[in-house]
């Protein structure tokens, strides 16, 4: 066990060096499931077995001096640009080096969970400078989560030309389940994942495909629908809708290989879920779920499964409350190659999960001794994974 001395932004920090064996053991969830009655569809979909990394790598706390970060993504010359709830952006040097608020950021409705969401760059920002990202957008009757796309300026302290490209409709007056992650396809198009907004009033909005909510969209740069001329949809669908039934999916990523989309959606009580996001397809919310309320009451007629709704590749019960998700595509922990890491808020670590195909074959919870809500997680152009957290924090995971 080896001890690193990491200062930056004004933080002094110790971490320790992991240098594990893999093993196959019980799962890594030692607590009661809040829905024993509820019995998974297919062995592995839940509680699959406990892996440690082998692998010798070091945790480094990059900074602490960020202010609610929400998401992130790597620039070409490997620092993060990082969105911050309240309604501001800053750049972040893996030396720990945090920027000025970058301005020209529209007004955002930062209450609850809204504020300034989800980040991508574009495909060819190293020419361009676009950039595109989510805001919980204040408006007369209550709010909306809006795309919008703007030029980061050349000097780094301002984007400019913003511009809403899309608008989850219908607006309401709320302050939950927004979604708003982005992810672009292999394509050049535009993953956009929205909520249901958590109310009894508009959860059955995510069965109704006249609206936007608890979807996962396609759209292109301009926000136009992307569409499949197979699968055209139906009168009075919104031609956008990539997937429905989605209850609440903070993290969306491209597998590095197959090109598929994979989605982390955030259940009630219990039933947080990875799912493989195909078109077309309903992911069933509120129609089938492995969780319940939150007072303990059964959602909708307590069914798990039902022709016609997908099953998840993976779920949690209870809860881990997941955030961004990302795969693994560094060289430094070979072991790690495409795994799948999944931000976890109320279980406060990092979940590592092993994939076989479009199974889950292993699961392994890292940093849990931080005590952190890790909040988006991601890749860095170094080859290594950073993290950041709802208390201010970025992590970066790799070997020296």
């Amino acid at each position: 066990m080896v001890k690193i001395i990491f200062a930056a932004a004004g933080l002094l920090f110790i971490s320790a060096c992991s240098s594990t064996k893999t093993s196959t053991s019980s799962s890594v969830e030692t607590l009661p499931p809040n829905s024993p009655q509820y019995k998974p569809a297919f062995d592995g979909q839940t509680r699959i077995a406990a892996v440690k990394t082998e692998t010798a790598f070091t945790t480094k706390v990059i900074t602490s001096a960020l202010a609610k970060p929400w998401s992130m993504a790597a620039l070409p010359d490997g620092r993060f640009l990082v969105t911050e709830k309240e309604g501001s952006m800053r750049i972040v040097s893996t030396n720990g080096t945090v920027s000025n608020k970058i301005t020209g950021i529209p007004t955002v409705d930062a209450a609850g969970q809204g504020g300034l969401l989800g980040l991508a760059l574009d495909p060819d920002f190293a020419n361009n400078r676009m950039i595109y990202f989510v805001f919980s957008e204040p408006v007369a009757g209550g709010n909306h989560a809006a795309v919008a796309k703007a030029r980061l300026n050349n000097d780094e302290s301002a984007i400019e030309n913003v511009t809403v490209i899309y608008r989850v409709t219908p607006t309401y007056k709320g302050d939950k389940h927004n979604g708003g992650k982005l992810a672009f396809n292999k394509e050049g198009h535009l993953f956009v994942s929205s909520g249901e907004r958590s109310d009894m009033a508009t959860r059955p909005l995510a069965q109704d495909n006249s609206t936007s909510l608890g979807k996962i969209l396609l759209i292109t740069k301009t926000g136009q629908a992307v569409t499949d001329p197979l699968m055209l949809p139906k009168p009075n669908d919104r031609p956008e809708i990539f997937s429905s039934g989605h209850r609440n999916p903070l993290g969306i990523a491209v597998h590095p290989t197959t090109g598929e989309l994979w989605e982390a959606e955030m259940g009630p009580k219990g039933g947080d879920e990875i799912n493989i996001i195909r078109r077309g397809i309903n992911y069933g919310w509120p129609v089938i779920t492995y969780g319940i309320e939150y007072n303990g009451a059964t959602i909708g007629q307590g069914l798990t499964q039902k022709a016609g709704y997908e099953q998840p590749v993976y779920y949690w019960d209870p809860v881990i409350s997941p955030g961004g998700i990302a795969f693994y595509t560094g060289a430094t922990i070979p072991e790690w190659k495409h795994n799948l890491f999944v931000a976890s808020l109320s279980g406060k670590h990092l979940i590592r999960l092993i994939l076989d195909g479009n199974k889950v074959i292993g699961e392994e919870r890292l940093l849990a001794s931080e005590n952190q809500r890790f909040r988006d997680v991601g890749m860095g152009k170094d080859g290594k994974l950073y993290a950041i957290t709802d208390e201010g924090r970025m992590y970066c995971l790799g070997t020296e």
